[in-house]
């Protein structure tokens, strides 16, 4: 069996960045106990991708093996405008189904650019993945990691503080590398 590419990309990513890089000290325990669900949603169609979610939200319910999933949009949403409307779609909808509290969106695009920042800012680069992503996180696991994280709000602050530190090109470098790894056999 092969393994899907596009999530051979963003384990990948994971590994190699967001892990490899610190970017997220939360985030190396389920990749190594494999409670990270990848999903890919191959439709382009706005509403196919906003069922999606609620469907990786049903998972979540049923199976509390799953710690996190990342919903994989490889094939839509590739203009980061687009992303964001659609995140603010997607924000809307899970308050609409009663998932206020529960879960929580965190969101990763090829072209990330926070809010007021220059889009070639190095710092981008904390929020950029292969592909669109949007990172369902369980609320009450997100209460629990940075009850136990001894300066969880200097995250940002040190991330920033390294992407500029690694510079665009190493992290532009970084996440093409990703994209272009082969999915090993197995």
């Amino acid at each position: 069996m092969t393994v899907d590419p596009v999530e051979h990309a963003i384990r990948a990513w994971l590994e190699t960045v967001v892990i490899g890089l610190d970017l997220c000290p939360f985030a190396a325990k389920p990749f190594r106990q494999k409670s990270i669900r990848f999903s890919i949603c191959r439709s382009p169609d706005t509403a196919i991708g906003l069922e999606r979610l609620i469907e990786e939200c049903r998972n979540l319910d049923a199976d509390v093996s799953i710690s996190t999933t990342l919903l994989i949009y490889p094939h839509s949403l590739q203009e980061f405008d687009d992303y964001l409307d659609f995140l603010t779609l997607a924000e809307t909808l899970l308050s609409d189904q009663g998932y206020d509290g529960i879960y929580q969106l965190a969101s990763f695009h090829p072209d990330y650019c926070f809010a007021n920042s220059d889009s070639d800012d190095p710092a981008n680069y904390t929020n950029r993945s292969p592909y669109p992503i949007l990172h369902l996180l369980r609320e009450d696991s997100i209460a629990a990691a940075i009850e136990h994280h001894p300066d969880p709000e200097n995250i940002p602050r040190r991330n920033i503080a390294l992407a500029r530190n690694i510079g665009k090109t190493h992290l532009h470098a970084l996440i093409a590398s990703c994209r272009q790894a082969v999915a090993p056999e197995e």
